[in-house]
């Protein structure tokens, strides 16, 4: 069976990692690609790297049939999002890549948004989109939440070990480093190679980061008690990739043996050898997640280190691994191509 896909919000990197990833996907066709203010053009002009597929136009949004679609990515920005799925067809299977159904509460929603929330009966009924974690839920959902990528590679390296209680809740510090294309497409003054490169710089220090509403969500459902972590993201000048570095208070051997427990059959996260540290650069461009495992000098500390790519398994590959359980395909189709290296 052949399914038919429509990605709202073609034109930003993540509609194009889509494009990318549903182009090799044996039973999907892409049949609609909407980009409001691009509308009109190929892919091809917006995306010449994508020259070689044999794609739909782009176009708005009301020029889509949806009753001829089996299900929609929606690449849209935040609260944008929300107003649009909130006037799609009630039946219409979708998985939404921005942050407006992440949090089940509206009252977090908006305290890290900063406007009401806009379609609470769908927030209602969405699923958290994490996949190794909600597999299940995911596969019975309708509407399923893309998970930041910047909270999927931190949830990665602390909720197996939250779950098991081999951490010290209190004293749990996450230092993450993300690529610039985490950022979005759209034009920013920071964002300019002459501003970006050659440096690095921490944003939203202090607790103000918006994925800290997914960690204190998640965390302390898992834990049964507020659990709120130390998180500082910090801003490379790369491409592609999230290096997380976690420091957690317990027995390290402890804390390597709980996550490759727990990710034993899991196709897409990979634990290295106790000692071993990851690199963006091994995953670039897939949907694999490596970690590992460091004893610190210091007794009874463990550092752990997680690395993705926030384009791929931090989101469009994520997105494309939760539309194979909602569409009943293998998990994994579509997404087992190795990562480019150099």
């Amino acid at each position: 069976m052949t399914h038919k896909i429509a990605i709202l919000g073609a034109s930003g990197y993540t509609g194009a990692e889509l494009v990318r990833l549903i182009a090799e996907h044996p039973n999907m066709e892409i049949t609609a690609l909407a980009a409001e203010r691009k509308a009109g053009q190929t892919m091809a002009e917006v995306f010449p790297h994508l020259r070689h597929l044999d794609l739909p136009r782009l176009c708005k949004i009301e020029q889509i049939d949806f009753g001829q679609i089996d299900l929609c990515f929606c690449a849209l920005p935040h609260k944008t999002s929300q107003e649009v799925i909130r006037d799609l067809p009630s039946d219409l299977k979708i998985v939404d890549l921005s942050a407006d159904f992440r949090l089940s509460d509206p009252d977090e929603y908006e305290k890290w948004y900063g406007n009401p929330h806009a379609a609470l009966t769908h927030q209602d009924e969405a699923v958290y989109g994490l996949s190794e974690f909600y597999r299940e839920d995911i596969r019975a959902a309708r509407l399923v939440a893309g998970t930041g990528c910047n909270a999927a590679t931190g949830q990665y390296v602390l909720r197996p070990l939250i779950a098991a209680g081999v951490i010290d809740l209190d004293d749990i510090i996450l230092d993450l480093k993300c690529a610039v294309s985490g950022a979005g497409r759209a034009l920013k003054e920071n964002l300019l190679h002459a501003e970006l490169s050659e440096g690095t710089n921490a944003y939203a220090v202090g607790g103000t980061h918006r994925h800290l509403g997914e960690f204190d969500q998640e965390f302390s459902k898992l834990a049964g008690r507020a659990v709120h972590i130390q998180f500082t993201p910090h801003l490379i000048p790369a491409n592609r990739g999230i290096l997380a570095t976690s420091y957690v208070k317990g027995d390290p051997q402890s804390v390597f043996e709980t996550l490759c427990a727990a990710y034993l059959d899991e196709p897409f996260i990979q634990m290295l050898p106790f000692g071993d540290t990851p690199s963006t650069h091994h995953v670039r461009g897939s949907n694999f997640c490596h970690i590992g495992v460091v004893a610190d000098r210091i007794e009874r500390r463990a550092i752990v280190i997680a690395a993705l790519d926030n384009l791929t398994k931090g989101s469009s590959g994520q997105a494309l691994q939760n539309a194979n359980l909602m569409l009943g395909e293998p998990e994994t189709t579509g997404l087992m191509m190795a990562p480019l290296f150099p």
